[in-house]
């Protein structure tokens, strides 16, 4: 299987465009591929759009899912310059001062644009070892060819079962943690409920312990697509030390804005087929809520 994954590495990207056309169409109208509880979730984050462009959104939902991996599959062989021709950062500055400052730094990022792209992007872009979480896949061989990918230009990625492990092992040399935080939480983890798309949605916690304990400031990431095969990543200030009353969700609640914002704006760009909202929230519910707004982005 590894060796099927690397073969199409050497396909030119317009032919593999045609391949993921292929793929999207088996998977969108012949499997017809959790078509139903994307086009539920999407009807109940936008009830008020006509039910024609809902369906037609997600429709490109898919041939963005099929773009993506074909590009991943393009970006294995990528050089660096490559990659920075097709992905520009907006904000460059904001990763570069903490690297200046010698920070580490928290990355908060979603399955929205090409988030394969995102880490090999930056890591073309920033001179900092970038570490990744991420949850390996049940697929050995396919495991085995995103590591490859993932890693070309100095990333790391780490399971998820050992990140704490790894946060309590690395020295005093800066480096960014990323996590694509839109994930949805088992129902055993501990989780952090808020209203997200006008539907009760559970979040993964941690991030605001992470930020505490490594002293990081943390960005939530979004990635656009300005056309096909091209993006623009914007960086968006969550939190910044000293953190001596942080709360324990602040970042978190602060993510989901941001990312609500980022789907409002392209709500194509996401990937409305990973079962986000897999579980009921419990009642009663005591959990916190959050009055304040987005902060406002840092440029100075």
């Amino acid at each position: 299987m590894r060796w099927f994954f690397q073969a199409l590495t050497y396909i030119p990207l317009p032919i593999l465009y045609g391949i993921g056309w292929i793929a999207y169409f088996i998977a969108y109208y012949v499997m017809r591929w959790r078509r139903s509880r994307a086009e539920a979730d999407f009807a109940r984050a936008f009830p008020d759009m006509p039910e024609a462009e809902r369906r037609k959104i997600v429709r490109q939902c898919y041939r963005n899912l099929a773009d993506t991996i074909v590009e991943a599959f393009w970006g294995f062989r990528a050089s660096p310059d490559a990659i920075k021709k097709r992905v520009t950062f907006e904000d460059p500055e904001l990763i570069q001062r903490a690297i200046d400052n010698k920070q580490t730094i928290l990355l908060l990022a979603a399955h929205h644009g090409n988030w394969e792209w995102l880490l090999q992007a930056a890591g073309a872009y920033f001179p900092i070892p970038i570490d990744v979480v991420y949850q390996p896949q049940r697929i050995a061989g396919l495991d085995a060819f995103l590591r490859k990918v993932r890693c070309r230009f100095g990333g790391k990625l780490i399971p998820r079962e050992q990140f704490i492990y790894e946060l309590l092992s690395q020295g005093g040399e800066p480096r960014a943690y990323a996590l694509i935080a839109d994930q949805t939480p088992r129902k055993t983890d501990p989780k952090y409920w808020t209203r997200f798309l006008r539907q009760d949605t559970a979040f993964f916690l941690g991030a605001d312990k992470i930020a505490r304990f490594l002293d990081a400031p943390a960005y939530f990431v979004s990635m656009h697509r300005t056309r096909r095969g091209h993006y623009n990543v914007r960086l968006d200030v969550l939190a910044q030390p000293p953190y001596d009353e942080l709360d324990d969700a602040l970042i978190v609640e602060r993510y989901v804005r941001c990312l609500e914002r980022a789907i409002m704006d392209s709500p194509a760009d996401w990937l409305w087929l990973q079962k986000k909202w897999k579980y009921a929230k419990p009642a009663p519910g005591e959990d916190k809520k959050y009055g304040e707004p987005v902060p406002a982005r840092a440029r100075s």
